[in-house]
């Protein structure tokens, strides 16, 4: 039996976040909910309680360093050594970039890109001294590939795989314990499409296909179990779209020009008028994990299931072809 961790979750209140305290709760995990949302946090702690773990919230506004040191002190004061670190947390604006102004696309970095690195250093703070622990950094697709209308989540996604390589490196070079790695996520059905800043005349929606949060979460807790893979890819989508990227980015660039506006937005009904960029969406009212999009996501990725069972599939398929070989040079001999 596994013992129970101390874990930490960043945009632990709705979407990706909610969905991964929920799974850790199952595991009996004592989990730090950070987030700024207050009615969206109590209820993910309800959640993990409910589930079988233990849920402490924690509001700290990501953006802010301070904020998320501070509260990275009080976790291990009041739960014990943090074993995991994980940043969920994001937020941005639908919009083509000369839409966007200038306040908004740095309010998208500060919290989308600096988020991650304010967590990052608030647990490796912790974390080096004692020479273990895990930070898991939740990616995108679009940590490798641009898409229109999503110019500042894109860069800060970007940015997010830069950062983490780096550091990486470094912990590596000094023989550390620490482990960072990063799960690259594909569409999702989240609340962030009811609730990022649009300027589009339609709701926003996930490039299909499109995943439930659960299949995110499971792959984020994966990783943090086995965080000697520098990454993880989910979903099939990712994975075309990573190599894709490497084979022919001017043909995607192409591609994307023709399908990439209209296939983010839907034809039935407007934005929400809701966004969560300066202040959180979730202070009055519970999003939980799913968005509105339940119909048409799926709830698995064999993909993923491939990535979770990469050494194995490579073993039997080294068999099968070894099997294949041995039975070809007999025939032959016949």
């Amino acid at each position: 039996m596994r013992p129970s961790q101390v874990v930490v979750v960043t945009g632990a209140s709705g979407g990706v976040g909610r969905a991964v305290v929920r799974e850790l709760g199952a595991r009996g995990d004592s989990v730090a909910l950070i987030a700024r949302g207050t009615t969206g946090l109590a209820a993910a702690a309800v959640d993990v309680g409910s589930a079988g773990g233990s849920g402490v919230v924690y509001p700290a506004d990501v953006s802010n360093y301070e904020e998320v040191r501070q509260a990275a002190r009080s976790i291990e004061e009041d739960l014990g050594p943090i074993d995991v670190w994980i940043n969920v947390a994001f937020s941005s604006v639908f919009a083509p970039f000369p839409e966007i102004t200038p306040e908004e696309f740095e309010r998208t970095t500060a919290v989308t890109y600096l988020g991650y690195v304010w967590g990052t250093r608030a647990a490796l703070e912790l974390m080096r001294p004692r020479g273990r622990g895990v930070i898991v950094q939740a990616g995108s697709a679009l940590a490798y590939r641009g898409i229109p209308l999503q110019s500042a989540y894109c860069g800060a996604k970007h940015a997010i795989k830069g950062f983490t390589e780096s550091v990486r490196s470094e912990l590596m070079a000094e023989g550390s314990g620490v482990r960072v790695t990063m799960v690259q996520l594909p569409a999702l059905n989240t609340p962030q499409f009811d609730w990022v800043l649009s300027r589009l005349r339609r709701h926003p929606q996930p490039m299909p296909p499109i995943y439930q949060p659960e299949v995110a979460a499971r792959a984020l807790i994966h990783a943090a179990d086995h965080p000697g893979r520098r990454e993880y890819w989910v979903g099939a989508s990712t994975a075309l779209t990573v190599l894709g990227q490497r084979i022919a980015p001017g043909l995607l660039d192409r591609y994307l020009a023709k399908t990439g506006k209209q296939s983010q937005v839907t034809t039935e009904r407007p934005p929400t008028g809701v966004a969560n960029l300066w202040e959180p969406a979730d202070e009055e009212r519970d999003y939980g994990a799913h968005g509105s999009f339940d119909s048409r996501a799926h709830s698995r990725s064999p993909q993923l299931w491939l990535s979770e069972h990469r050494r194995s599939v490579l073993v039997m398929l080294g068999a099968v072809a070894a099997a294949g070989a041995v039975a070809t040079r007999a025939l032959r001999r016949t």
